[in-house]
């Protein structure tokens, strides 16, 4: 039985590069997740407060990840905070918002999937890319394609909110063992 309340949704900023361009995307996706009832938002960047990662995804009932496409990848740090922990991602949702050249991250996120499922996590289809992001985001930090973007994110977050409640729901009858 789903419930009424808002689940906890933290949002992971990956990158951890100087002059980095995730806090450009991370804001344009908060925006847009903060206008939903159905969403209580926490934010763990990896580049100013790495430590927080396990507790923020402990606390979360989904996950999104904020993730740029280096050298067809994902960020190596990214993947020193994914093997420093495990439990607190079991029986999770994570989705991706990704962005990178012309892929638009879709490689880093192809590569995620697999280390997700070793965590036990459920990666949902539906992403948010931006191929060539630094192109098409103005000063303002809106998208040059607002509809098909905020489409993409709404599609997203309509799907997280399916899983987050469920798995939640799950997790309270019957705790996740691994």
């Amino acid at each position: 039985m789903t419930t009424d309340t808002p689940y906890q949704l933290a949002v992971v900023i990956s990158s951890v590069r100087e002059g980095r361009f995730a806090p450009v995307v991370a804001n344009w996706f908060l925006e847009r997740a903060k206008q939903r009832e159905d969403v209580t938002l926490s934010v763990i960047d990896l580049a100013e407060a790495p430590e927080d990662l396990s507790s923020g995804v402990a606390a979360a009932d989904a996950v999104v990840v904020i993730v740029p496409e280096y050298n067809h990848s994902y960020p190596g740090p990214l993947k020193a905070a994914l093997d420093a922990t495990s439990r607190e991602w079991h029986g999770k949702p994570v989705a991706f918002v990704s962005y990178g050249g012309i892929s638009g991250g879709l490689r880093a996120v192809e590569h995620l999937r697999p280390v997700f499922a070793e965590l036990h996590a459920a990666t949902i289809r539906e992403t948010v890319s931006f191929p060539y992001a630094w192109n098409h985001f103005g000063p303002d930090g809106e998208h040059d394609d607002f509809e098909g973007a905020s489409a993409a994110a709404t599609t997203l977050l309509d799907q997280l909110n399916w899983w987050a409640n469920a798995l939640r729901d799950a997790r309270r009858v019957r705790p996740y063992a691994a």
